[in-house]
């Protein structure tokens, strides 16, 4: 057993190597800080890249070869039912974790960034301990902080009839689920959310009965229902059941499978299901940090409370990523990471976007950025809304995948774009456009001057510009607002 304690200094340390810590360490450093990075695992990247974002995309991309292969018929190409080979399939997916985590440890060797692997606690608003395990631990002195400690998946102890049920090897979260040891025969998700549908679309492609249980009236909520009603009409054929407005009241575990007692209107009094996934949300990872040493807040949900630079109630300490709130999206905390390290290094930077971008990779994607209709409503601001068919793009027919649509809110006055969202293959790679377009204030005449490439999906963004064009004009000349169709 190793004993004893090290003592180091360091200009800025960072707690956590997920997408915001290392973004704010590589940033921090090639502006001349003396930094450190905290991990506590061997390889940086976090949640993110090793149990969320980077796993499930490659998960999703295969799910997405089988059901391209399965529909090909509708045009003449007809394929085998497809063999997979979990084995195989797990090794490319890890492949593509450990070659990206790899470039972040080159990174930031190159960038002079000092790793740490170990649990971080605050002893105080200047001091870390870091423990990690059959090595001395180390004291750390620091002038600055960032907390990167991320978030972890929500869990449903209360629904488990047994204590023992909480660590059956049936349940699953999102890390759990995309470790991907087994195609179970039938798999019951518990929430409609982003997660439980990206995840339920992979086991879907893979083979499984897929049954999604949602609380409310709606899968995605929050999400605008016109840009939801395609994906849930797809998901309808593929997904086994999807239950709304429904509630699981216990789970068992009884050996070769997990009992679920239900509480809906049109779900089944109960089921027997191989594999549950739980994928109901997740919490802040600020508990554990000894942030009770600090002058730092934290909300009721135990988020830490920061300021538009990012700055904690402790003024040497930050906060960046899921523990400092909503929306928890890792391209947040990019952003968050790159102020902080800006600020710290005496340079004029803030957390002032106006919009963040959101993305559900299922198939169809669904992507939105700026302000949506539903908060349009809550707010009582009365906007414009346009919208253009995909089933009028010459790509989305010649992609076999036309069903989508993308959609425009603007300012009435002023025609500036307040917000836009897609639904459709490939809407993910399209909201780039839409995140530039409110942060540089464009007005909807500059997305119809803008020349987009013929045939693309982005060719949509300007025809639904055009859509709300062509309304105003007929309506400031008393004409009837009719749809035009395409110029």
């Amino acid at each position: 057993m190793v004993v004893g304690e090290i003592t180091q200094e360091t200009e800025l340390a960072v707690i956590g190597g997920g997408p915001g810590g290392y973004t704010a360490a590589l940033r921090a450093a090639q502006l001349g800080i003396k930094t450190t990075l905290i991990d506590a695992r061997p390889l940086p990247g976090g949640v993110c890249l090793h149990e969320g974002c980077i796993p499930s995309k490659a998960l999703l991309h295969a799910a997405e070869v089988v059901n391209t292969a399965k529909s090909a018929g509708k045009y003449g190409l007809y394929f085998g039912a497809p063999k997979i080979e979990l084995t195989e399939l797990r090794k490319w997916k890890e492949e593509v974790t450990n070659k990206l985590a790899m470039g972040i440890v080159s990174l930031c060797k190159s960038s002079r960034v000092e790793t740490i692997i170990g649990t971080a606690v605050f002893q105080d608003s200047k001091t870390l301990r870091i423990e990690h395990p059959g090595e001395a631990s180390v004291s750390l002195k620091f002038k600055h902080a960032i907390v990167a400690s991320g978030s972890r998946p929500l869990t449903l102890n209360k629904l488990f009839k047994k204590p023992e049920d909480m660590k059956s090897e049936r349940i699953l979260d999102s890390a759990s689920a995309l470790a991907l040891d087994a195609v179970p025969s039938s798999l019951l998700v518990v929430g409609g959310g982003y997660i439980g549908l990206e995840m339920g679309t992979v086991y879907a492609a893979l083979g499984s009965d897929v049954t999604v249980v949602e609380m409310t009236d709606g899968l995605l909520p929050g999400v605008d229902r016109d840009l939801v009603k395609p994906l849930a009409n797809h998901l309808a054929t593929t997904f086994k059941a999807i239950y709304l407005n429904t509630t699981v009241v216990s789970l068992e575990d009884i050996g070769d499978g997990i009992v679920c007692v239900f509480e809906g209107k049109d779900a089944p009094s109960q089921a027997k299901f191989e594999r549950v996934l739980i994928a109901v949300g997740r919490r802040p990872n600020g508990d554990a940090l000894g942030l009770e040493n600090t002058q730092v807040a934290q909300d009721e949900y135990g988020f830490i409370k920061i300021d538009q630079s990012c700055r904690t109630t402790d003024r040497r300490i930050f906060a960046i990523g899921d523990v400092s709130g909503q929306p928890m999206l890792a391209h947040r905390a990019m952003r968050q990471g790159h102020v902080v390290a800006e600020i710290i290094a005496g340079r004029k930077s803030s957390f002032d976007n106006r919009a963040i971008p959101a993305i559900v990779f299922t198939e169809p994607e669904v992507a939105w950025c700026g302000l949506t209709e539903g908060e349009a409503k809550e707010k009582g601001m009365t906007v414009g809304v346009a919208k253009f068919p995909w089933s009028a793009s010459g790509r989305a027919l010649t992609l076999a995948e036309a069903v989508g649509q993308t959609k425009i809110l603007y300012d009435l006055e002023t025609t500036r774009v307040l917000g836009l969202a897609l639904v459709g293959a490939r809407a993910g790679e399209l909201i780039a456009e839409a995140a530039l377009a409110m942060e540089a204030g464009v007005v909807l005449e500059d997305l119809v001057a803008t020349i987009h490439p013929h045939p693309t999906l982005s060719e949509t963004i300007p025809e639904a510009a055009m859509v709300a064009i062509n309304r105003l004009e007929r309506q400031r000349q008393g004409q009837s607002p009719k749809e035009p169709s395409l110029r």
